[in-house]
């Protein structure tokens, strides 16, 4: 097909033989839909975006800031990630920065600690959701892999897509780790990801791994979601990335 380029790499990890279809885009004209990429300063979820943005869906990166849970160097990490991700896909986008510490304070002293994680996961969904509407985009794209978390099991990550509407997309969802770390080294941002970060330090206690919807909607009765979310989105600042 004139116009379109075509890269399929194959490689060995352990002992699967991976085959990744790289995107193919038609030359002078703009990707076709968009999506909000959750990016943080970790390992995963610059490869979800990667893999995203090569199958055509032109990235909105979205970063949550939840200072005072976590430190300064993830946002300087979280730049670098989107930085290195458009120049291995060749493919522009913008940096999103939206304010998240007061959600987690509140969460953290109101409700279940076990609970945290998944009542933090369904209000950056929320907001994710509403930044999307603004910038009219078509799906979330995270980097949640089944069972590498407490929180990350196949039910909880029911309950926190059943926060939104609007789809979600997890690209890595079936991996392990190995998987991941190759994907990150062959596409550059292993070594970022890898540097020494603080974590946060408002991570549920003793995680609930199969929450219920009516005991997360039990605790959710005690957060104002709406002002939350509402002011999220009045705060968020953008990230000019060069």
């Amino acid at each position: 097909m004139s116009g379109h380029t075509y890269v399929i790499r194959i490689y060995l990890t352990g002992r699967r033989l991976i085959f990744e279809m790289v995107y193919f885009r038609t030359e002078g004209k703009a990707m076709a839909e968009k999506a909000i990429y959750l990016i943080s300063g970790g390992m995963d979820s610059p490869v979800a975006a990667y893999l995203g943005v090569k199958k055509g869906w032109a990235p909105v990166y979205v970063y949550f800031d939840n200072r005072p849970f976590s430190g300064e160097r993830e946002l300087g990490k979280a730049k670098a990630l989107a930085m290195r991700i458009m120049e291995a896909t060749d493919v522009r986008g913008e940096m999103i920065v939206v304010p998240h510490g007061k959600d987690l304070d509140l969460i953290v002293n109101r409700c279940r600690r076990n609970l945290s994680c998944i009542l933090c996961k369904r209000m950056m969904y929320r907001k994710a959701e509403a930044i999307a509407k603004i910038h009219g985009c078509s799906a979330i794209v995270t980097g949640e892999i089944v069972g590498e978390q407490a929180s990350q099991t196949m039910r909880n990550l029911m309950l926190n897509s059943s926060a939104v509407t609007i789809p979600i997309v997890r690209p890595l969802l079936g991996l392990n780790k190995t998987e991941v770390e190759v994907l990150a080294k062959r596409i550059g941002t292993y070594e970022i990801s890898a540097m020494k970060a603080e974590g946060c330090s408002a991570a549920a206690v003793k995680a609930r791994t199969l929450a219920r919807k009516a005991e997360i909607e039990g605790e959710e009765r005690i957060l104002p979601i709406f002002e939350l979310v509402e002011s999220g989105i009045r705060e968020a600042r953008s990230i000019r990335l060069p």
